[in-house]
């Protein structure tokens, strides 16, 4: 297995296209409590999880030359507890990537969230030439949000994202989070 990142607890890899990585994708978008952010808490199926999800994550950056989106297992367990994405906005540039994750409910609260977000943060400014990581979520997600001001992000802005079809708190709208490369060197160590 290619490893892309490892910190203390998480080992984050390349997706696969196997049973097993599909297999994880489907039960990480089926639980509502996951979900209720993205899309309401409507569950993914298995066809688009194969179809449009996998394919997306399978992804190639040439100018990182590597993915946007990794599997996170647990590195004493093996155990699939979700993915993180920190992918450039623009293919042909590595100078703005947004950052995202999304765990299983069993994961939430062990500060993973935090963790594999400042080793990715980390990653992108010293070695793929990263200047801005940008993140975003509703309003409403305190914890997506908290993970972002604990992984080192500043509130940036509120904006109205088109929800096609609006869902429990939609109506609070969004906020963007970021952090740039002049700010980050400041906090290190």
């Amino acid at each position: 297995m290619h490893v892309f990142l490892e910190t203390e607890r998480l080992v984050l890899r390349p997706f696969a296209d196997t049973e097993t990585d599909v297999d994880g994708l489907f039960a990480l978008d089926s639980d509502p409590d996951v979900m209720r952010f993205i899309n309401g808490g409507k569950p993914t199926t298995r066809e688009a999880i194969q179809a449009r999800t996998l394919p997306r994550l399978l992804h190639d950056y040439p100018v990182f030359g590597t993915r946007g989106f990794w599997a996170a297992d647990e590195r004493a367990t093996g155990a699939f507890l979700g993915w993180f994405e920190l992918r450039p906005l623009d293919d042909q540039s590595p100078f703005v990537v947004e950052l995202g994750y999304r765990l299983n409910k069993a994961a939430w609260g062990k500060g993973y969230a935090t963790e594999g977000s400042r080793a990715l943060i980390d990653k992108g400014f010293t070695d793929l030439r990263v200047e801005r990581v940008t993140a975003n979520t509703m309003a409403v997600n305190t914890g997506s949000r908290r993970v972002m001001e604990k992984s080192g992000l500043s509130f940036l802005r509120n904006f109205t994202g088109d929800w096609p079809d609006a869902i429990p708190g939609s109506e609070h709208g969004e906020v963007e989070y970021d952090l740039v490369r002049a700010d980050w060197e400041q906090r290190r160590p």
